[in-house]
């Protein structure tokens, strides 16, 4: 499934400049020292160079500029920023303007040299590290300042209340900090057009009689990543010049005020992950508002079907309702958002056939995923003639009959998602012609025929659980763009295709559950970037160790599953030594699960996550995502025989092993106890003999262990990791004794538990690291992907909506 998440952060700084290079036009400015920059050796050198006839700083000025600049670590300073600068005033010598955006590193004190420089009107000290600092109290001495921007910076504590003699600020910015307290003293900042305390930890009601409603110059309102709670006060409409209002992830509840309706400039408002709730009456004030661009009311409790009043907000380029409790139709009007660029519906109870939306022609995503939609793709709807859609999610709804042909018509299209639905029929073949496509998923629908052959040029493809027949296509070329290939649940038949070696990205190869009959593919050991291979429940024969292959090393495999074959032999005790996959590591977007950006189009990016059908602590969990530290190994329902090899102790990083059903022989490895990471041990259903170690017990990480119906003998080891088991996770051997069983070790002769002997413990080889992977909640296939876009001259740019954490409900 795709989705989309939130990433609401506001490019404050680029705003900043903009406003300021407007407010600032009628100051005679001289720039006189890139601060960062210049060393003070070479300070009064940069002075003797100016040109003649300019004046510069005063003396005073340049002394407390210095001292300054010794209060502080100015070695990490971004010498990139050629914003970064100071500016005097050419009659007064006075410095009016100073901006040192990442460049800091200190803590601002109260006696700081800055509270001297009594003549600034301009101050930007963004993106510095004034971690442990609260803000000082004397930033009332600036009292001549009309910007202050003091966003992330890792400022601590409250607003002081000397704040409000500032009475000259137009903008302030206390954004991305961690102020705490209600919302702060602005009872004299009358002059206030921008305000942003986003992304803190401000708490409590907004009172209807604070000051922030006398602020009647307000323009822009940032109050979003907070904790502010309470409903939205009729209050708000005093403020009748607001043309943004962004009040995004607090705990704001009940209904939207009519007075709203006063605020006749707005052209943004992001409601979005809160506790709002009731309906969007026709008379709501919201759709009075006719300016409005960007709505965005997603992740809230709203309900009722959809005011056919929409349609009146004609302006609207960006509308987004995702995961509330909408129901019923979408209005016909819908159709006179002619400027509509974005709409997002999904998640909500909404009902009937794909929409008419033939006025839409400028639209560019549109997702009604995870709703009750029914019925055909009509080409009558207008879907096909929206010549600049390129993200198109109809997935998880009741979609039925063949996919028309017209498909091809969207040529610029980069994801269609109509995963979950009751499509059937051949895929068209004019799909192949859409060649910006990125992601195809068409998982679990009623797809028959075979495989198209263009796979190699789109990067996620999954065709999962369908009625997909014949081989996979054998024309993968060289370098080819698949990362992702799930084909798992079809009835595919044949061998694996060898042109598969030509895809040099590819990342995730899922082809579970069909008819392949073939033997193991080494030769995929070439592809570098293999991090899942998954090949349970076909066909498959033979080896997996013969002697002419050499190790099955994947260099960044992290999971392996190969169960339910026929696959023989047995394992050499070197099996593991020499298996390369690096530390685990982080996303490249630092990110929790395995997902992969790319980018679509600026300023738009995709992220992709994916999804696994994982058999983990003796459960099977269907389409789970999976996180960057789970490695497993799964071998089980085969043929394989002989000894389990002690070199699996070196794969340190494993989570999850599983080698039941086979006939194993032998004791349970020592070097078991080396696997510190291990959460779930299968090795049921074999023919071991001997003791379980006791080292296992020391696993702190050990949730599951199963070694029913083998040949063990002798006392389960004692601690939580065992005595935690079913009694069925050791039955059918008849010489183990001990909890959880019922037989008791007293007066028996059951031999002592394993030790490991010194050898064991000092032995050291090359150790296997497992890159990680694991699985969180979600089904099918994520992809995110995040929005830039510029609103007004002198207008924040956004990375607009889009959604929070991910959810679903199941139909």
């Amino acid at each position: 499934m795709f989705c989309l998440f939130a990433q609401p952060k506001l490019f404050f700084l680029k705003v900043l400049k903009k406003k300021m290079s407007k407010c600032s036009m009628h100051l005679n400015f001289l720039l006189v020292l890139l601060f960062c920059c210049v060393s003070p050796a070479s300070f009064d050198l940069l002075l003797e160079n100016l040109v003649v006839g300019l004046v510069a700083c005063s003396p005073g000025q340049i002394q407390a500029l210095t001292q300054l600049k010794n209060e502080f670590d100015t070695r990490g300073c971004n010498h990139s920023d050629n914003s970064n600068g100071v500016w005097c005033d050419n009659s007064t010598g006075g410095i009016t303007k100073l901006q040192l955006s990442d460049c800091l590193s200190g803590t601002l004190k109260p006696n700081s040299s800055l509270f001297s420089l009594h003549d600034l009107r301009y101050l930007n000290l963004s993106e510095n590290n004034f971690s442990s600092s609260s803000l000082p109290s004397e930033f009332r001495n600036l009292k001549k300042l009309e910007v202050l921007s003091l966003s992330s910076n890792g400022f601590l504590g409250q607003v002081p209340s000397s704040f409000s003699n500032l009475n000259k600020l137009s903008v302030l910015s206390l954004s991305d900090n961690d102020l705490t307290g209600s919302f702060p003293l602005v009872r004299n900042l009358t002059k206030l057009v921008l305000l942003d305390l986003s992304d803190n930890h401000f708490s409590g009601p907004l009172n209807p009689k604070s000051a922030l409603f006398e602020l009647h110059q307000l323009r822009d309102l940032f109050l979003s990543n907070n904790n502010f709670s309470s409903s939205l006060s009729s209050e708000f409409g005093k403020l009748s010049n607001l043309e943004v209002l962004y009040l995004p992830s607090n705990g704001f509840s009940g209904q939207v005020p009519p007075t709203i309706s006063n605020l006749t400039k707005l052209k943004v408002l992001r409601l979005s992950d809160n506790h709002f709730s009731g309906t969007l009456a026709p008379n709501s004030g919201l759709f009075e508002l006719h300016e409005l661009r960007f709505l965005m009311l997603d992740y809230n409790n709203f309900s009722s079907s959809l005011p056919s009043e929409f349609g009146n907000l004609n302006n609207l380029e960006f509308l987004y309702l995702t995961f509330n409790l909408f129901s019923g139709q979408i209005p016909p009007t819908i159709s006179n958002l002619t400027s509509l660029v974005e709409l997002f519906l999904d998640g909500n109870e909404l009902t009937g056939s794909f929409p008419l939306v033939w006025n839409l022609t400028k639209l560019s995503m549109l997702d009604l995923s995870d709703n009750h939609f029914s019925g055909t793709l009509n080409p009558n709807s207008g879907l096909f003639e929206l010549h600049d859609l390129r993200y198109l999610n109809l997935g998880y709804n009741n979609f039925s009959s063949k996919l028309p042909s017209e498909f091809g018509n969207l040529s610029i299209l980069e994801v269609l998602s109509l995963e979950s639905n009751s499509f059937t029929g051949d895929i068209p073949l004019s799909i192949c012609t859409i060649s910006s496509l990125f992601g195809l998923v068409l998982s679990y629908n009623n797809f028959t025929g075979q495989i198209p052959r263009c796979l190699s040029k789109i990067a996620f493809v999954n065709l999962r659980e369908n009625n997909l027949e014949g081989r996979l296509p054998d024309n993968f070329y060289v370098d080819a763009s698949v990362q992702t290939l799930d084909v798992g649940r079809n009835q595919l038949v044949g061998k694996l295709p060898k042109s598969l070696i030509n895809c040099s990205s590819l990342r995730v190869l899922v082809v579970d559950h069909n008819r392949i009959k073939d033997t193991f593919p080494f030769w995929l050991k070439a592809l570098s970037n293999l991090k899942v291979f998954i090949l349970r429940s076909n066909d498959f024969y033979g080896s997996i160790s013969p002697p002419d292959q050499g190790p099955l090393g994947f260099p960044e495999l992290r999971i392996l599953e190969i169960s339910d074959n026929s696959f023989t032999g047995s394992l050499p005790p070197n099996y593991f030594l020499n298996w390369k996959a690096s530390s685990p590591t982080p996303n490249e977007d630092g990110g929790l699960y395995m997902a992969y950006n790319k980018t679509a189009y600026a300023p738009i990016f995709y992220t992709y996550t994916d999804v696994l059908d994982l058999q983990y602590k003796g459960i099977s969990m269907g389409q789970e995502k999976i996180l960057t530290f789970y490695a497993a190994i799964d071998f089980s329902g085969n043929k394989l025989e002989g000894q389990i090899p002690e070199s699996i102790g070196h794969l340190k990083a494993l989570i999850a092993l599983n080698l039941s059903n086979n006939t194993f022989t032998g004791h349970i490895p020592l070097s078991l106890a080396n696997v510190t990471e291990l959460e779930s041990l299968d090795l049921s259903s074999n023919h071991l003999s001997g003791t379980i170690p006791n080292g296992l017990a020391s696993l702190s990480f050990l949730e599951y262990i199963n070694v029913s119906h083998n040949q063990l003998k002798g006392e389960i080891p004692q601690g939580t990791q065992f005595s935690g088991q079913a009694e069925s996770s050791f039955e059918g051997n008849a010489g183990l004794c001990g909890l959880p069983l019922q037989e008791t070790c007293f007066g028996s002769n059951a031999p002592p538990t394993q030790q490991p002997n010194d050898e064991d413990e000092e032995e050291e080889v090359q150790v296997l690291s497992w890159k990680a992977v694991a699985f969180g909640y979600g089904a099918g296939m994520l992809l995110g992907l995040t929005i830039a876009q510029v609103i007004a001259s002198f207008k924040p740019e956004w990375l607009t909506k889009i959604i929070g954490p991910y959810k679903r409900r199941n139909h």
